[in-house]
């Protein structure tokens, strides 16, 4: 195993997913995207995830998405493994996996197929087929139009290069049967949306490292809670749950597509707008924005009062 291999293989610590900045006009906005990635690594992320979920991955075409995977490795320049996302139909995810590796990532984070619902053989099919294209590990992802049956992950769990699960669907009985079904070879990483609300049971399961949406705009509190998490410290786990995570949850859910738009809200609140979502995604309404600098602030009064801070 290679070194940037081995160096997906082993993800620790608070994951980092940053958005992908566009002009006002939807362009691709680069110069952006590596200031991002500066305040990003500023906060010390074991990972970072890009292109991905929170990156509008579904509406990059395949030269920007090969245009910022390539322009992250050479920001991050070896400071923390860098890992780009790969989905779409079989043959696309394929050709994404083959442009991120020859832009120089990590490894690779593999989207659920869009749209298309398919039986057990038919995900293990795919995920064979896309982990088969490349040298480099490839992490499967749960949620949406790829929920995994036991016996689906365990077969996907032989091939050398998978060699993790991020989980963002929640079923605590399916995790645990999928960990006996595998022996516990593959990693198990938590990716909930607003994955903090869930740390301590996915961490009941062994996943200690998990994805933050809320590292990419407001690093202050994410990295108050992850310390917090590590060191058990419950009473600040639960003020800041309290204070931030549980109302931006609740904002999340009023409106689809709030998962991402609300990052670059929050970013544009704080005065690093990466500019606005591509459609389908709508950016947040303007009552909705205001609500969100209200919890910024709440997020930020917590760490103030906190013995982290």
């Amino acid at each position: 195993m290679s070194a940037a291999v081995s160096r997906a293989a082993s993800l620790t610590g608070l994951l980092a997913f940053p958005v992908t900045p566009f002009t006002d006009t939807g362009d691709l906005d680069l110069p952006c995207f590596k200031e991002h990635l500066t305040d990003v690594l500023a906060a010390g992320p074991g990972a970072i995830f890009v292109a991905c979920g929170t990156g509008e991955l579904a509406s990059l075409t395949a030269t920007e998405h090969e245009d910022v995977v390539r322009a992250a490795v050479e920001h991050v320049a070896g400071a923390t493994p860098v890992l780009a996302g790969v989905g779409g139909g079989t043959r696309t995810a394929v050709e994404f996996a083959r442009a991120a590796q020859a832009a120089g990532a990590d490894g690779l984070l593999a989207l659920p197929p869009y749209l298309q619902v398919g039986p057990p053989a038919g995900l293990v099919a795919h995920y064979r087929e896309v982990a088969a294209a490349t040298d480099l590990d490839v992490i499967l992802y749960q949620r949406g139009t790829a929920i995994f049956s036991p016996g689906a992950v365990a077969e996907l769990a032989e091939i050398d290069n998978i060699v993790a699960l991020k989980d963002g669907y929640g079923d605590m009985e399916l995790l645990q049967r999928i960990r006996t079904a595998t022996g516990g070879r593959l990693a198990l990483l938590n990716g909930m949306p607003t994955a903090e609300i869930f740390a301590s049971a996915y961490a009941g399961l062994g996943a200690r490292a998990y994805s933050s949406a809320a590292l990419a705009f407001l690093p202050e509190v994410a990295g108050a809670f992850f310390t917090a998490f590590q060191n058990g410290d419950d009473v600040t786990q639960d003020l800041l749950l309290r204070e931030f995570y549980a109302p931006l949850a609740e904002l999340r859910d009023t409106t689809p597509g709030y998962a991402v738009a609300l990052v670059k809200a929050g970013l544009e609140i704080r005065g690093r707008s990466a500019g606005p979502v591509r459609p389908p995604l709508a950016d947040v309404a303007p009552e909705h924005r205001e609500q969100l600098a209200r919890i910024i602030d709440r997020g930020l009064a917590a760490v103030s009062a906190t013995p982290v801070a």
